[in-house]
């Protein structure tokens, strides 16, 4: 009998490979090979993990019978599960079939989640699928809802596949550390300079009720900001200014910047100019006019100046729906294309603005970043594209601009892109630091630790419509029948501003997409049917034959 050799690729893959395999299969170490790392968690996401204390449950509605492209999500979405499970063993995950445990519509939207509808082919006939592709996780009593597909205009669905792939981290993982979180963070909504009304303002609100506790920030005086405010104001984590039209006083920007200084995340929506679709729809003709809210030097500190033109973009815009004829007495709607509602696309690989719907922007004036402002990194969070007009006020606003979007009307010029909104994040110096009113303010600090804020040149951003007396949700065009990205921007900059886990740059992990080409798929289906049928019996044909013939050289 022929002795076994040890060091013959035979011995090798028996004493080497194969114990291998089975020490990896059962120990449940996996290597992640792909160039994205997409099977690796990040650090901060193992931070998090680790910092669950309770029992906390996972529970996946993606079970059943649906198409193959959800079947991927669904596993994407188990292997990550399991991964938190390693990490932590309080988190455990279930998968929930809704049709076989006979859940109702009504209980799963009242859940939070919305259905999916779906056609499926099978056999020449048609019929839909409704899916409900949400995790609910469940943590010490309470309880959150949270989407596991994208939901984002203009892409089709390989792109929404790979897209929710690419967020699936980030969006448990956020949700986690929310629900988890000791203490929620505390965000206060500054009430005193005519700012939106709570009807206009209530889309917002719910969004930010969401994950953290938020409230009005009314002044003791119902005047203006003093240092009675300041021990309120050190407990909000970040504050929003939403279209202020009241000027601010210099005693309140003294507060403001020390608010800052001691480490307070602002999100400023500001309308430099006042205009109002509402006063044009009546009128036809609007005069809109500069708003002064005595804050040109505040954000000149900061390296930026708000500039009180129109911005027209001839080429990014959204539609306005009017009335343009009559037919048996019923008003005829057409959707027309307008210029002063331009569109935020987003174009650069920012976590705030990535993979989010088209942000509508009403009536914007722009933003300058004048740089040279040390230890500060200015981000361009959306502008305008390279068609784009400003229209200097005082000056009329016609709805019969709609008729020529692209021509030049009185005091208006063709300008270069202008930018609508942006991130700062660095060490902020004080404006005050060498000034009088340092002296007024008790235990002044003239820098900031490492902060952030956001500044957009828009006042309505943030404002949802109110139908008969009804706020609509935020972004939402009941007219046109569209839903803008108006929501889930807000929320990705609040999400941003107190990110103290880091986890925002989650969103910017990127999967290349490696699909096959439907087309060579259908036009050379039955060659490789062909092939995959005889080339493994050739194959066997192959080494049967050369077996015999080394057998027959051997012993004949």
């Amino acid at each position: 009998m022929k002795k076994f050799n040890a060091k013959s690729p035979l011995g090798i893959f028996l004493i080497i490979i194969v114990p291998l395999v089975v020490i990896l299969a059962y120990s449940g170490i996996r290597l992640d090979l792909t160039k994205e790392k997409r099977y690796t968690l990040s650090d901060n996401t193992i931070k998090v993990l680790e910092s669950v204390k309770k029992p906390l449950t996972v529970e996946v509605y993606l079970q059943g019978d649906f198409p193959a492209s959800f079947k991927q999500l669904q596993g994407e979405t188990k292997f990550m599960l399991e991964e938190f499970r390693k990490i932590n063993p309080k988190i455990d995950f279930k998968f929930i079939d809704p049709i076989k445990t006979k859940m109702s519509q009504d209980t799963l939207m009242a859940m939070g989640m919305q259905p999916s509808i779906l056609p499926d082919v099978k056999d020449g006939k048609i019929s839909q699928i409704t899916l409900f592709p949400y995790a609910v996780i469940k943590y010490d009593k309470n309880g959150v809802s949270i989407p596991l597909v994208v939901q984002q205009a203009g892409i089709d669905a390989d792109q929404q596949l790979t897209r929710s792939i690419e967020g699936l981290e980030y969006s448990l993982v956020s949700n986690i550390k929310n629900i988890a979180a000791a203490k929620r963070k505390k965000v206060g909504i500054l009430v005193n300079h005519d700012e939106l009304n709570p009807d206009e303002f209530q889309g917002f609100v719910q969004l930010a009720m969401e994950n953290y506790d938020a409230g009005p920030i009314i002044p003791k005086n119902q005047t203006e900001l003093t240092l009675e405010d300041v021990p309120l104001l050190k407990q909000m984590s970040a504050l929003v200014i939403a279209k202020p039209r009241k000027a601010f006083t210099d005693n309140e920007k003294v507060i403001l910047d020390q608010y800052i200084m001691n480490g307070g995340k602002t999100l400023w929506m500001i309308d430099a100019v006042n205009a109002e679709m509402d006063t044009l729809t009546r009128s036809k003709k609007v005069m809109p006019f500069p708003v002064d809210i005595n804050m040109t030097d505040f954000f000149f500190n900061y390296g930026l100046r708000i500039n009180p033109a129109l911005v027209k973009d001839v080429k990014k815009f959204a539609l306005l729906r009017l009335v343009t004829g009559e037919v048996s007495g019923n008003p005829q709607y057409t959707s027309l294309p307008w210029p002063y509602y331009p569109l935020g696309i987003a174009e650069n690989n920012n976590p705030i603005t990535k993979n989010i719907n088209p942000v509508k922007f009403e009536f914007p004036t722009s933003i300058d970043t004048l740089g040279g402002r040390k230890n500060i990194k200015t981000k361009v969070l959306f502008e305008s594209s390279e068609r784009t007009l400003l229209k200097q006020v005082p000056n009329y606003v016609d709805l019969k601009e709609i008729a020529s979007v692209d021509s030049l009307g009185q005091m208006e010029k063709p300008s270069t892109p202008k930018i609508f909104a942006v991130a700062l994040e660095g060490k902020f110096n004080s404006a005050y630091a060498s000034r009088i009113e340092r002296k007024g303010y008790p235990g002044f600090k003239a820098g900031s630790p490492e902060n952030k804020m956001i500044v957009i040149a828009d006042g309505d951003v943030g404002r949802n419509k109110v139908i008969k007396g009804k706020p609509l949700p935020l972004g939402v065009d009941l007219l046109t029948n569209e839903q803008f990205g108006n929501e889930q921007f807000l929320r990705n900059a609040l999400d941003y501003l107190l990110d103290d886990s880091n986890l925002m740059e989650l969103r910017n992990r990127n999967i290349e997409e490696r699909l096959l080409d439907r087309q060579r798929i259908t036009d050379e289906k039955t060659n490789w049917q062909w092939l995959n049928l005889l080339l493994p019996l050739i194959i066997i044909g192959l080494m049967g034959g050369l077996f015999f013939w080394l057998r027959k050289k051997k012993f004949g």
